[in-house]
């Protein structure tokens, strides 16, 4: 009987430690890489969601939460080998990331590997959870489709040709796509696809030049671009002349800086620190100016918001961070951002959520373009195709 009792208590312990143990979150980004600077602002928005969401304890039903940090540098195949590390060196119980669409298409396959979520943030593109998803992705991040057809409330109009400037590779080759297909009025008449890292548009811009010019009705160079170069010299090249308009979707506050001289120029964006009116972003705004020196940026509340997701997971599955019960937690499951509320749809786990009309205006008392409010888009005005195969 004493060696039952003993077998029970020493069980108990087990399971108590079992439970007691950090919950450990893998942040897997671009520490190092061409989207350095994008990757950090998720970073902080990460730490600033936790600490946000568990009102600065970094703990949930009794567990610390410890975020962990990998540098995937930019890398599909390192990207691949640190997510598989995570999981399987380090015990991460989640993971967060990465800043590019490529980088994080060949991370899906590990998280699957292993049973354990990836909590896609901020990457992009459709097929993340479209053609390649699994049941452990799960996205904060907007999509390419929510992105297009947020941008399509501000140019579908009939008459409208529109010439797409996208970078080559999945970020680029699925916003156009999207974009596209959001469309109902409006025409694309050419596709210019560059290399990522371009420099020199020239030609390319000669070629967006020669399929607009002659079309008749309004005529728009629509730009998708992330990370280095500045497609946005085209403009120094005149496209006025042709009746050509530049316009773009949101960006960060650096590139949205060359955007100054376009004022009044429309479109859609994902975040904008002056935009959302809610106490999630008031936080931000204010801790990030006290932190930083400067607002919140594009890919910060991103960030923020993944952490709060964390948090709210956790807090449905009482500290339990079983996969099966987190995933059952999480499908569905509504949680308030700085963008407001979110929600996790059930059948792909793409996040639903607001996105914003915006029209440009040149404020001499900030450096970028700032983006004035037109319209929220609500997830409801948003018909988001499902596209996995579940």
């Amino acid at each position: 009987m004493n060696r039952i009792l003993l077998a029970a208590l020493a069980a108990l312990c087990m399971s108590s430690a079992a439970v007691a143990k950090d919950f450990v979150v893998a942040h897997v980004y671009d520490k190092t890489g061409p989207l350095e600077a994008y990757a950090k602002q998720t970073q902080n928005g990460l730490m600033l969601g936790l600490e946000y969401a568990t009102q600065g304890t970094m703990t949930v039903a009794g567990r610390k939460i410890r975020v962990i940090e990998k540098d995937n540098q930019g890398k599909p195949d390192v990207a691949r080998a640190q997510l598989a590390s995570a999981y399987a060196d380090d015990n991460a119980d989640i993971a967060v990331g990465p800043t590019s669409s490529g980088v994080a298409l060949a991370m899906l396959p590990i998280a699957e590997e292993y049973e354990k979520i990836l909590l896609v943030e901020p990457a992009v593109a459709d097929s993340i959870t479209g053609e390649k998803w699994n049941k452990y992705i799960f996205r904060t991040g907007r999509n390419s489709s929510q992105d297009a057809i947020a941008n399509a409330v501000a140019f579908d109009q009939a008459g409208t040709s529109i010439a797409m400037l996208a970078q080559d590779y999945a970020f680029g080759r699925d916003g156009v796509k999207a974009f596209k297909g959001a469309l109902k009025n409006a025409k694309i008449v050419h596709e210019e696809y560059l290399p990522a890292n371009a420099t020199d548009f020239t030609a390319g811009a000669q070629r967006l030049f020669d399929a607009l010019k002659d079309k008749p009705g309004r005529k728009i160079i629509f730009i998708l671009w992330a990370g280095a170069g500045n497609p946005f010299k085209i403009a120094d090249l005149d496209p006025k002349r042709f009746g050509i308009e530049i316009a773009t979707g949101g960006n960060t506050l650096a590139a949205m800086t060359p955007l100054k001289s376009l004022a009044g120029m429309e479109g859609a964006t994902y975040y904008y620190y002056g935009i959302p009116k809610n106490p999630i972003n008031d936080w931000l705004v204010a801790e990030h100016q006290k932190r930083y020196g400067q607002p919140p940026d594009f890919f910060t509340a991103g960030g923020m918001s993944s952490g709060i997701a964390i948090v709210a997971a956790l807090n449905k599955t009482a500290g339990d961070s079983d996969t099966d019960k987190l995933i059952k937690a999480m499908e569905g499951m509504s949680f308030d951002t700085p963008k407001g509320k979110m929600t996790f749809r059930p059948e792909d786990h793409q996040a639903m959520q607001s996105m914003y009309h915006f029209r440009i205006k040149n404020d001499p008392s900030v450096p970028w373009a700032v983006q004035d409010l037109v319209k929220e888009i609500t997830p409801d005005q948003m018909n988001v195709p499902i596209q996995n195969k579940r």
